[in-house]
């Protein structure tokens, strides 16, 4: 069967899922690498993608009471070093700015040796340490509390090994930021962060995620505790697809953020962080893209429903793309999800089935054609992004103008509950409970291999945990590497658990989600 992407998620019985990913990134016009070393260009679809899960994203923000702000991106390399832990998880990956001035030496730029720093500054990693230090400033009293901070912006993390919006060495993100009065009230805001989250993940990307606290050797630097959304992905791995922080007053005493109480004491702020990333583009590539490229929900498709007109070159055009406005000025003055419907009228030069296909490659959730014999007989006729095929014919649907109008709304609500209800039913499926020594995990996943080859499908385990600390964590994290496997998460829903810990054979007191991640 001749598939519109160049590459399939499996050739024979090999998986080429890596392949695939890269394929589609590239095919879908999603981004490509740039000339700076494991740093991308989003393309304009790429980034129309990001806007559209930012849009949302921010609202949602803003309706929990939060307000956007921006800080530098240059950052003294004092700040880190007044938190040790916190230095220590990024030191790797930190990129440094030394100089501030470059000189022209017969003819060639070069750094100015005498354009030196006095103070390295370290190109924004993440910003805990730099907003803490404004913090510090703007809260005096009981009064300014809570400080609700959200910044939009982008980081850099110098990475070894890069996949286009999996991981890159620069990449946007949102993270925020806030103080409070009480641990209480920290860990409140912690956990409503989450929910956004999962909410985002789950109603906006389609993409069904298991939400739960990170195991100690898993948190973030610095932070008391550490939790996450999971997703995973068509190959059975998990994508962590956000994390939210309660930095309990650790940062609070590295940065002297401190309040007056009612009572007239001084105290110690109590601070959270969190964030998501382009990272949840690479998501919702490997949740939802098909054999034959992207597959968009239509909640965060730029364009929702694209109209190619068929032209030849003869006197019928006209009417055709006469026709094809006004359809598509009937459309965008509908609402669908909630919005606006966005649509797109394909008027290029191009070839109508070179057009098609394209749209089809990048995941528009509706592909109207419209020829001659539409046009004259008042009928539209489209294929749906999530249900393409039937069998090996391209499934599309001929219905006259006013029957398509007014159902359109709800295909794509129903393409949108349909890209969810397949992810999750993967997912439900996929999660193994019966696995109860570390030989039968090692059986179930068998040995390693590298992350850029396919791999059999094996999914995630889920179970009983002892909650180890200390050496007896680290040993059991040891374990796992040798087998390219991590700790996820503690999932919130826990179930009665009973019986020995897979890993320390003592009584376990919850589940630990288990499994290959990107």
């Amino acid at each position: 069967m001749q598939r519109a992407l160049s590459v399939s998620r499996m050739t024979g019985n090999r998986s080429t899922f890596p392949e695939w990913y890269q394929a589609v990134v590239r095919e879908a016009d999603l981004a490509e690498n740039s000339p700076v070393r494991g740093m991308m260009i989003i393309k304009p679809w790429g980034y129309g993608v990001w806007e559209e899960i930012q849009r949302d994203l921010d609202r949602r923000i803003k309706e929990t009471g939060h307000v956007n702000a921006y800080f530098p991106l240059l950052i003294p390399l004092s700040f880190f070093a007044k938190e040790a832990e916190h230095v220590e998880g990024f030191a790797k990956e930190m990129a440094v700015v030394t100089h501030h001035r470059l000189r022209a030496v017969d003819g060639k730029l070069e750094v100015d040796p005498d354009a030196k720093l006095e103070e390295p500054l370290i190109v924004r990693p993440t910003s805990e340490t730099i907003i803490a230090d404004a913090f510090q400033r703007w809260i005096k009293s009981h009064r300014d509390l809570p400080l609700l901070i959200n910044q939009w912006a982008n980081v850099v993390r110098w990475e070894m090994r890069t996949r286009l919006f999996l991981r890159t060495s620069e990449f946007l993100w949102q993270e925020g930021h806030t103080a409070h009065v009480d641990e209480a009230d920290a860990r409140a805001e912690t956990m409503r962060m989450l929910e956004v989250y999962r909410a985002l993940s789950e109603d906006v990307l389609a993409m069904p995620v298991i939400a739960g606290e990170k195991p100690e050797n898993e948190r973030f630097p610095g932070a008391v505790a550490t939790y996450s959304i999971e997703a995973m992905m068509q190959d059975g791995k998990a994508l962590q697809a956000g994390t939210s922080h309660y930095l309990g007053q650790n940062f609070a005493h590295s940065q002297n953020i401190r309040f007056q109480s009612a009572a007239g004491e001084l105290e110690y702020c109590h601070t959270t962080s969190w964030g998501v990333s382009t990272r949840l583009i690479g998501g919702v590539i490997m949740t939802h893209g098909d054999d034959d490229g992207l597959r968009l929900p239509p909640a965060i498709a730029p364009r929702q429903m694209v109209i190619v007109p068929i032209l030849r070159d003869k006197p019928e055009d006209a009417e055709v793309l006469a026709y094809s406005e006004s359809l598509a000025s009937a459309l965008q003055a509908q609402t669908a999800l909630g919005e606006r419907v966005r649509v797109l009228l394909d008027k290029r030069g191009a070839r109508s089935a070179d057009k098609r296909w394209e749209w089809v490659r990048r995941g528009a959730p509706i592909i109207v054609e419209i020829g001659p014999r539409d046009a004259a007989a008042g009928q539209v006729t489209y294929m749906r992004r999530d249900k393409l095929r039937d069998g090996e014919k391209i499934a599309s649907t001929a219905v006259p103008r006013d029957t398509f109008l007014a159902a359109a709304p709800g295909i794509l609500a129903e393409i949108q509950a349909n890209l969810f209800a397949e992810a999750k039913a993967q997912l439900d499926s996929n999660i193994r409970g019966d696995i109860r020594t570390f030989d039968q995990l090692a059986e179930h996943f068998g040995a390693a291999v590298d992350e850029d080859e396919g791999s059999v499908f094996k999914g995630w385990v889920r179970a009983p945990w002892s909650k180890p600390t200390g050496a007896a964590l680290d040993a059991i994290d040891e374990r796992l590497k040798a087998l390219k496997l991590t700790l996820r998460n503690i999932p919130l829903d826990q179930r009665p658990v009973s019986g020995p810990c897979l890993f320390t054979g003592e009584p376990a007191v919850e589940e630990v989600l288990i499994a290959r991640a990107y």
